[in-house]
């Protein structure tokens, strides 16, 4: 299923380059404001279309409360029986944990396979060995655990990316759905965050705990708890960068 998206024109394409010009603001810098690439900008002022999960980013880069919605067409108005036939619609979570778990499973999906694509697509022009914090600019390395910065490589990536079409699968065909090692738990946590803005935007009504769900999959917080405070973490505990591959959780 595509993304929903704003169609671009020439005319929000002047739009956003007059008031960056304005601010004075360079292409490199309004990307690095916005979280995005600055390929990526450079086709919003050509007048190409921007996914709405990107314009709570173009609005802080520009200093705009809201984004010129007169200067743009919405392509697709919210319908939450399109996306119950999105390919990674989890019946699964859908009765498990209710239609917002399934939601935010395939909205984030989408979102975190798509920044995983963009930063593959940076280190390959890069030497071998080259990780997320030499990227201009990664949207994705804001969300990773801070501790193993210097692992995130493009075999890494790589490995996300399997991870996140093998969650996707088992959503496809109704599978349960299990968290067996870090990196699937990370994936999961992952799509949670990144469907955050997404479905605020559309006015998803969203209640408080709302993104709970992966947690009440893990049976616990170890995840946040581990890889997202200030514990460091020896080689041999089991949140560890060098046993993310590893299957740990419930396995017989």
């Amino acid at each position: 299923m595509a993304q929903r998206t704003i169609t671009g024109s020439s005319n929000l394409g002047k739009t956003i380059r007059l008031r960056r010009n304005e601010l004075n603001l360079t292409i490199e810098e309004a990307a690095s404001k916005a979280g995005v690439g600055t390929k990526t900008w450079s086709r919003y002022e050509a007048g190409e279309s921007i996914r709405q999960d990107k314009l709570k980013g173009i609005c802080k880069a520009l200093n705009w409360h809201t984004f010129p919605s007169e200067e743009a067409e919405s392509e697709d108005v919210f319908d939450l029986t399109k996306y119950k036939k999105h390919e990674a619609w989890s019946k699964f979570l859908e009765d498990d944990f209710g239609e917002t778990a399934a939601l935010s499973f395939a909205i984030g999906s989408d979102i975190l396979l798509d920044h995983i694509h963009e930063d593959m697509e940076e280190l390959s022009a890069m030497p071998p060995g080259s990780q997320i914090g030499q990227i201009d600019i990664s949207f994705l390395k804001p969300y990773m655990p801070p501790q193993f910065l210097m692992k995130y490589d493009y075999d890494f990536l790589y490995a996300l990316c399997i991870t996140v079409n093998r969650l996707r699968s088992m959503a496809r065909v109704g599978t349960q759905i299990i968290a067996h090692s870090v990196i699937e738990e990370l994936a999961l946590y992952l799509m949670v965050e990144f469907s955050r803005y997404l479905m605020e935007a559309e006015c998803v009504e969203l209640e408080d705990g709302w993104d709970d769900w992966i947690f009440d999959l893990f049976d616990d917080a170890d995840l946040v708890q581990c890889l997202y405070s200030d514990f460091y973490l020896t080689p041999d505990h089991i949140y560890h960068f060098d046993h993310w591959l590893e299957d740990q959780f419930y396995t017989e």
